[in-house]
């Protein structure tokens, strides 16, 4: 399976066999169960529907609880994600995934979304210089000119200015694993991973990055 569905629990540290402290995010992920395989002749494409964390039957949509219920899956599910299936794979509806399929990757790619910033200034959202902060300047965290001379003789599409930041979708490749504990669904890796404590996370194994097989 290419990934799994989880959260950000929040980050600690660790020492690995040489004693050397590393900063690790905790994630927790899985189990999965699948409740859906999509078909090319049927769907369109291939892919694999997994759901995670449980929910009561009364907040969810009949629809909802219908499509988990299908699948022999006795609890709904909150939240559902499509991965796609490892060469040769064949996942069943009903079937559990969970973090022991990362054993041997080695890296991970997450993707969440980043913590939301509300509207910030050209300083904290681009990281503009300013003008001088002192007496009798007037242009200190201002972004200064926007204009593009006679011609055009307008702003240019995209340019940076003050406006919303954050509350996007973001993700981090290449975090390599430093733990993996199955009896915790729980995986370790080194470094930050967007968004904030409790955030939904989707784990992939690595896209760019493959594991040093021994």
């Amino acid at each position: 399976m290419e990934g799994l569905i989880g959260k950000k629990v929040g980050m600690t540290q660790v020492w690995d066999k040489d004693g050397v402290r590393v900063s690790v995010t905790v994630i927790e992920a899985g189990p999965c169960p699948v409740v859906q395989v999509k078909t090319a002749e049927k769907d369109g494409y291939d892919s694999v529907q997994l759901g995670w964390a449980e929910q009561k039957a009364s907040r969810l949509s009949k629809a909802e609880v219908g499509h988990c219920a299908k699948a022999g899956i006795e609890k709904p599910l909150r939240v559902l994600r499509e991965f796609k299936a490892d060469k040769g794979e064949e996942a069943k509806p009903g079937d559990v995934y969970d973090v022991s399929m990362f054993e041997g990757s080695g890296w991970v790619d997450v993707i969440a979304t980043s913590k939301g910033r509300g509207f910030q200034g050209v300083m904290k959202r681009h990281g503009f210089r300013g003008g001088p902060m002192t007496h009798g300047g007037h242009v200190k965290r201002r972004p200064g000119s926007i204009g593009m001379r006679q011609w055009p003789g307008s702003v240019r599409k995209v340019h940076p200015m003050a406006g919303h930041m954050g509350s996007t979708r973001t993700t981090t490749q290449n975090l390599k694993i430093v733990q993996v504990r199955p009896e915790d669904n729980v995986i370790l890796v080194r470094g930050a991973v967007p968004g904030p404590n409790g955030g939904l996370l989707i784990i992939r194994k690595a896209l760019k990055k493959k594991a040093v097989k021994a």
